[in-house]
């Protein structure tokens, strides 16, 4: 396997790690959407048959497209590998000790094939064939979730982030998400194309409790030369920017973070989701959200362990600044005040880049798509009909763990 390292959000994406949405969606339903995040139920066969070309659009680009399905069930090969997880996901204080142990027994015996399917996908008390001492299988209904499946694993960005020459193994600030991030943990620990590779991890002691620093990849951008950009939404912290930053500095894989405070409500959820950068001097941004009155701060390195945090005058110059521009491109939601509003919401500015000027995209976004096009940035579109009921765009569902710089 090549050198895991991400330089940039534009330049040529090599390797991206994804996850075809399957079992997990099958438990979704009206009642429970909300609590996992998602704002609908969607059609499993179709949202799986959409992202089938999104897969398809990323190899026509000769990117190496990794499924995360595929690499739990390798991951799962490692004995130490299953032994961890099943201990970390099936804990004595989440189920209780009794019940703990007879349901590791249980999924232990399984290929691991169904193993991941059910780590991933969830598992109802009706489905669970033993029998157990304890309480707690007693007291839940036979459609309660034993495991609580994870649809969000759909969204491959946030869990774990590529900065350079590390990845951040990040600490989710909702319940519903937590249990992802000990998945890519075993994943780059055990799975043979990690294992053997030298590579920087953040936040990765599984033996702490990262308290209030959180952080989500839909908020980090790579925007390369040393920088990233990182938005304080509502799933992402000042104190979780600020442990990065000092890791990122420590380790010598940044030489600055650009920080901006944001909004902290659903329709701008993650920085990704009102911001991506989609050429070396071109962003595409909503500016009802992303506009100069947001507050930005740049962290740099003291080099004595310390770091300096100072207010900029607003977002753009502290980019200009970081990549050395004159001045910065930008590409606002396309149509009236409705249909940007509109198309924002259906993931119009959460495009993912594969090269400079080129960048994947809903087709349904058309008034932006059209702005896109008119600026020179080609969008290979793809159907988001059910893919976007979960809030989240090309960028949202890829994880790149290879991609050049700028």
């Amino acid at each position: 396997m090549s050198k895991l390292y991400v330089g940039s959000e534009v330049g040529q994406l090599r390797r991206v790690l994804v996850h075809r949405p399957e079992r997990s969606l099958t438990h979704l339903t009206p009642s429970n959407c909300q609590d996992l995040l998602f704002d609908d139920v969607l059609s499993v066969e179709d949202a799986g048959k959409e992202h089938d070309r999104f897969v398809n659009t990323l190899t026509s680009q000769g990117v190496d497209v990794l499924q995360l399905h595929e690499l739990m069930v390798e991951t799962l090969a490692v004995s130490e590998a299953k032994q961890w997880l099943l201990n970390n996901q099936i804990s004595d204080f989440r189920y209780g000790p009794i019940f703990a142990r007879d349901l590791r027994a249980y999924l232990s015996d399984m290929d691991n094939e169904h193993l991941a399917a059910i780590l991933l996908g969830g598992l109802a008390y009706a489905e669970v064939p033993i029998r157990s001492a304890s309480m707690l299988p007693k007291m839940h209904r036979p459609a309660d979730f034993v495991i609580e499946p994870l649809p969000n694993h759909l969204f491959t960005r946030d869990t774990s982030c590529w900065i350079y020459g590390g990845v951040s193994l990040n600490p989710m600030t909702m319940p519903a998400r937590q249990r992802e991030t000990n998945h890519l943990r075993a994943i780059y620990r055990w799975h043979p194309d990690f294992a053997n590779n030298d590579f920087i991890r953040y936040f990765d002691n599984d033996n702490r409790f990262y308290d209030n620093a959180n952080i989500e990849g839909g908020d980090v951008l790579v925007i390369g030369k040393g920088a990233v950009l990182i938005g304080m939404s509502e799933r992402t912290t000042a104190q979780g920017v600020e442990n990065l930053a000092a890791s990122l500095f420590e380790s010598q894989q940044a030489t600055q973070v650009i920080a901006m405070n944001l909004p902290k409500h659903r329709s701008c959820m993650h920085l990704d989701t009102v911001m991506t950068h989609i050429d070396i001097d071109t962003f595409s941004v909503y500016p009802e959200v992303i506009n100069h009155a947001l507050e930005t701060w740049r962290l740099t390195p003291k080099g004595n362990g310390d770091m300096e945090v100072k207010a900029m005058p607003n977002y753009m110059q502290a980019i200009e600044l970081a990549l050395g521009l004159d001045q910065l491109k930008i590409i606002t939601t396309g149509g009236d005040n409705y249909e940007a509003e509109r198309e924002q919401w259906n993931d119009a500015n959460n495009v993912l880049t594969v090269k400079p000027g080129t960048v994947i995209g809903y087709e349904r976004n058309v008034y932006t798509n059209e702005k896109y096009d008119k600026a020179g940035i080609e969008v290979l579109t793809i159907p988001g009909n059910e893919l976007g009921r979960g809030r989240g765009g090309a960028r949202c569902m890829s994880c790149p763990v290879e991609r050049d710089g700028i």
